[in-house]
């Protein structure tokens, strides 16, 4: 099979489970990915298994199911790489069934399987084969048409601008070989351009510029146009639309130089000759001025030469004639047909050339319109977006209603599909009692076909009314026709955002097809779908919806949340707040916000409410100041509680006297401890206070430079000195002693003073004050 198998056992770190790992690569053209071939392993081992695809370059992998029997815990995941080789989930075990086929998009496929923890392993067999790789089908240009000759690598698409529109771009893109076959270039599109001369002009169009968007957006405000006829010929010119702004203005003159004819000028009002103009002699010049080119607005004008002594020849937009004389002499008679999808509508379906001295129509060519809406019957016909192949209008509501025999069905070629995200093309199958939905799509969306169950099918369009916010797409072409009934159900579309798969490929009864959708988007409605006896399918197709809302976090325990939306949208806030005798830990409040590509995801993850014990919530006691002492001191203080600070005599406090205990994560304090300085004022210098030494002795306390703070309260400097050196030696006293002089002063002198003298012989300190 040209297989490498590799295989190692690792110890899971997290549990004492082994985990056995294995990486299996297949390089055949076809084979078999079994169960069966997993290495043995040991009681309790639990499996990871990774199996890899690869064949060369321009052909993909077409994976068939042959059997799956997973148990719960076990995972089977389908897997593709995309053109930069980023990994992409094709299928999962889930929405896998017998018979079902899955392709990858480039040469890669990955089958990754997982065992329970315990090591429980299912039986699954997967048949892979090589399939050729193809270039996806290149979209139409606005305004023009391609030809694919092969989507295979080294076919051609060829690309050419419908008449009055230039090709910017390759007129030709070829299918290169690679991993994912891509076309050689960027598609072209077709413009209108700003200006132009024609020489020798026979017949053509001259349409308003197309507008640019970004930064050139205001570019081409004054456009204009020449046209020369071959000699002795005239011009006649059609217009075809003409939609100006209120700005807008369009000339057209007889010749080409500054005092030529005018043959009309929107800006002198009027009515507009929608039957043409003719020029006088061989020449027109065409002007058109605008404020900001636009699809709303704008002209086209076809152009067509004539001899003199003939009438020009007729022309219908989207139609077809007849005439009895080729050269359009004076008799000549012309009857108009319009192509299938368009109504005859603002002029006679004949006309005849008159008048021998000045040769003329009697009457101007209708126009062909695309029908908004009708009855259609017969063998075929198309279906054309309104006022195809020009923009369609805002606010249109158009239903075509198809019957066929009844022995027969209706198969619908959708050729072309590009309209507005706001805009919506419905698709229903059988009589007004009982339709079922074929398909709703809107934006774009590659050519697909659907068959009906029964011989009605109904095609509704629905334009959105402010199509000039959203924008507007080009429309659509839809070609129907009686087909014979067959013994299987009607294929069902591609939904936008997302894939399906198919059991069989013949949509026999009993066949299921399978839609998944991708990353960032919820599917709505069946995901599997049956074909039933009835040759209908079980549900409706569903469709895959933009997530734009958060998963629900969840409750935070011990606590309340508010909501700003409860539907979760993108923008949405949670604010929690916890209940008393709980504190919050954590962020209080969390955002959904959208991203691209993916799905809504909260700002941060939930905070937490802890128990407000007295230790989780308090302040400790953030110590003494020097020189200075608390009042009502404690280890620990509550939220909200106050802590106050004094300073000792003769100091005077900086900062706050008292701070207070703050609610937090964790608490703390309102402030800074206060600083206690020296007043110096009651002091004879600074020096005296700040660089005292003391000594004592075996009988007397003296101080080296004795203090005079407390001079009021003794008398003698002696008595001054030994209250000092016991204020700073020794720690035994009283603080309440100290914070009152005359107090302090009678402690000095008493009995117990003295004792305590005596208890502090033989030492010596060295302090500053």
């Amino acid at each position: 099979m040209g297989s490498k198998k590799q295989s190692n056992k690792i110890n899971s770190p997290a549990s004492s489970l082994a985990v056995s790992s294995c990486m299996v690569n297949f390089s055949e053209p076809e084979g078999y990915i079994d169960s069966s071939d997993d290495p043995p392993l040991s009681d309790g081992a639990s499996l990871h298994c990774t199996y890899t695809v690869t064949v060369y370059t321009g052909y993909g992998v077409e994976l068939q199911v042959k059997s799956v029997n997973l148990s719960e815990g076990e995972l089977l995941s389908i897997r593709g790489a995309d053109e930069q080789g980023a990994l992409m989930v094709l299928a999962n075990h889930t929405l896998l069934v017998e018979g079902q086929v899955i392709r990858s998009p480039t040469n890669t496929l990955s089958v990754y399987y997982r065992s329970t923890p315990e090591g429980n392993i299912g039986i699954f067999q997967l048949h892979y084969q090589i399939f050729r790789l193809s270039c996806s089908l290149p979209k139409r240009p606005h305004f023009g048409e391609v030809s694919v000759l092969d989507l295979l690598p080294g076919g051609v698409a060829r690309f050419h601008c419908h008449m009055g529109y230039h090709l910017q771009g390759e007129p030709q893109l070829t299918c290169l070989n690679a991993s994912l076959p891509v076309w050689s270039g960027k598609l072209p599109i077709c413009r209108a351009l700003c200006g132009g001369t024609v020489k020798n002009a026979t017949v053509g169009r001259v349409l308003s510029p197309s507008p640019h968007h970004g930064l050139n957006a205001t570019q081409d405000r004054s456009c204009s146009w020449s046209l020369e006829a071959p000699k002795d010929q005239r011009l006649h010119l059609h217009l075809e639309r003409l939609v100006l702004g209120p700005t807008d203005r369009l000339v057209l003159w007889s010749g080409l130089d500054a005092g030529s004819v005018v043959l009309f000028d929107s800006g002198h009002g009027g009515q507009i000759p929608f039957e043409g103009v003719i020029s006088e002699g061989p020449a027109v010049r065409i002007q058109f001025i605008t404020d900001q080119p636009n699809h709303n607005t704008g002209f086209n004008i076809r152009y067509e030469a004539f001899e003199r002594g003939h009438c020009y020849e007729p022309y219908l937009q989207n139609g077809n004639f007849s005439t009895t004389d080729p050269l359009y002499g004076v008799g000549a008679v012309v009857q108009f047909t319009c192509d299938p999808g368009h109504s005859l509508e603002q002029g006679p379906p004949v006309i005849e050339c008159i008048s021998a001295r000045d040769p003329y129509w009697n009457d101007t060519e209708p126009v062909c319109k695309a029908q908004c809406g009708g009855d259609l019957s017969g063998p075929g016909g198309v279906i054309l977006s309104p006022n195809w192949p020009e923009w369609y209008g805002e606010g249109e509501d158009c239903s075509w209603r198809i019957h066929v025999d009844e022995d027969k069905r209706v198969l619908l070629d959708v050729q072309l599909l590009n309209i507005s995200n706001s805009d919506m093309v419905t698709i229903t199958d059988g009589e007004e009692l009982a339709t079922r939905i074929l398909g709703r799509y809107v934006g774009g969306s590659s050519p697909f076909k659907l068959f009906s169950t029964t011989p009605d099918l109904t095609v509704t369009f629905h334009s959105d009314p402010a199509g000039l916010v959203f924008g507007k797409g080009e429309g659509f072409i839809i070609n129907y026709m009686e087909v014979s009934r067959n013994d299987s159900c009607p294929d069902l579309p591609e939904i936008q955002n997302g894939w399906k798969t198919t059991s069989h490929i013949a949509l026999v009864r009993g066949a299921r097809i399978t839609y998944q959708c991708d990353p960032g988007y919820d599917l709505v409605g069946q995901d599997t779908l049956t074909c039933q006896l009835d040759l209908s399918w079980s549900s409706q197709p569903p469709f895959c919806e933009k997530i734009m809302y958060c998963s629900d976090p969840g409750h935070v325990e011990h606590s309340t949340r508010s909501l700003s939306d409860p539907k979760l949208l993108v923008g949405t806030t949670i604010q929690y707040s916890c209940n008393p005798g709980f504190v919050l830990q954590g962020g209080a409040t969390i955002t959904c916000y959208g991203r691209e590509p993916g799905t809504p995801v909260w700002t941060s993850g939930l905070p937490h409410c802890a128990c407000k014990s007295e230790d989780s919530v308090s302040c400790e006691n953030p110590g003494l100041p020097d020189n200075g002492y608390q009042i009502l001191s404690k280890r620990l203080y509550l939220p909200g509680e106050s802590l106050t600070f004094v300073c000792y005599q003769g100091y005077e406090l900086i900062g706050e006297a008292a701070i207070k205990c703050i609610l937090g994560n964790p608490s703390f304090w309102s402030g800074p401890l206060p600083l206690c300085r020296v007043h110096c004022s009651l002091v004879e210098t600074p020096q005296e206070v700040c660089k005292c030494s003391y000594v004592l002795t075996d009988r007397m306390m003296s101080c080296s430079q004795p203090r005079v703070l407390w001079q009021p309260c003794f008398g003698r400097k002696q008595n001054v000195s030994i209250s000092l050196c016991l204020l700073c030696l020794h720690p035994s006293f009283p603080l309440n002693v100290f914070a009152h002089p005359t107090l302090f002063c009678a402690w000095c002198f008493s009995s117990s003073a003295r004792r305590s003298l005596i208890r502090l012989t033989q030492l010596v300190f060295l302090r500053r004050c």
